[in-house]
């Protein structure tokens, strides 16, 4: 099974060498290779100076202005090539040490979708805001759509290839992961949760995430929950163009 490891980064020179360094040592299921995709989102803070001289083993793409993490992430699966896609986010709140533990339920058949639950692991630092607004999302997907998540919004999330290009999710912002969820939710398909280590990190320190955006998956939320089937089946049928500017590309 081939692992395509989907990286957006906006601005996260500080931690993007650290994150890279963790996420091709990290431990994967017996049998499994990785290619690892970095797509940097119009960052200016020296991430793209950073990936120019990076050497090989990834893949990098660029988006020339910054476009919003769904729409990174979209790129990243135009270009993929495993049979499954592990999302990474680009700073250091997700480990990479959770890799084996993501992808066992993938290798042994047992799952076509795999999330990374904080909320069944353990969340250090998350502040009282960032907990209370992923409880909303989470409780309000469980509602809308009859699940039983402990954490909808988390950034480890794991699909096979073949189910993404069905899905066809649009979502150019952090509402990606509220489409997604609730697109899988449509389809009949189960989420299967595995426990994970987080490691919040605060404004300061460069989390992008604010109040606007829960609003706006909340919304993403209750859309794809009304829509008729029939128009979410067929814009699974089109395919998004997604304008990409391939800066430099090196395949593992």
């Amino acid at each position: 099974m081939k692992v395509s490891i989907v990286i957006p980064v906006y601005n996260e020179a500080r931690t993007l060498p650290e994150l890279l360094c963790r996420v091709r040592v990290a431990q994967i299921p017996r049998g499994c290779t990785r290619e690892i995709i970095v797509i940097d989102d119009g960052s200016d803070d020296g991430t793209v100076q950073f990936l120019n001289t990076y050497g090989a083993g990834i893949k990098v793409l660029r988006n020339e202005c910054n476009r919003g993490k769904g729409a990174a992430i979209r790129a990243a699966f135009e270009v993929a090539t495993g049979d499954v896609v592990l999302i990474q986010d680009g700073d250091l709140e997700y480990d990479p040490n959770d890799y084996a533990a993501l992808l066992a339920p993938m290798r042994q058949s047992e799952a076509d979708v795999v999330y990374g639950s904080r909320f069944l692991g353990s969340a250090h630092g998350m502040r009282w805001p960032n907990r209370a607004g992923n409880f909303v999302l989470t409780a309000a997907t469980n509602l809308l759509y009859r699940s039983k998540l402990s954490d909808q919004a988390t950034g480890y999330k794991v699909l096979r290839a073949d189910l993404l290009k069905r899905l066809a999710i649009q979502a150019d912002g952090f509402e990606f992961c509220s489409e997604l969820t609730a697109k899988i939710l449509r389809a009949g398909l189960r989420i299967h949760e595995v426990a994970i280590t987080y490691h919040a990190r605060t404004v300061a320190d460069g989390k992008k995430v604010r109040a606007k955006d829960a609003f706006k998956a909340l919304l993403t939320l209750m859309k794809f929950r009304f829509i008729p089937l029939t128009r979410i089946r067929g814009e699974a049928g089109t395919s998004a163009a997604i304008p990409v500017c391939a800066d430099r590309e090196t395949v593992v």
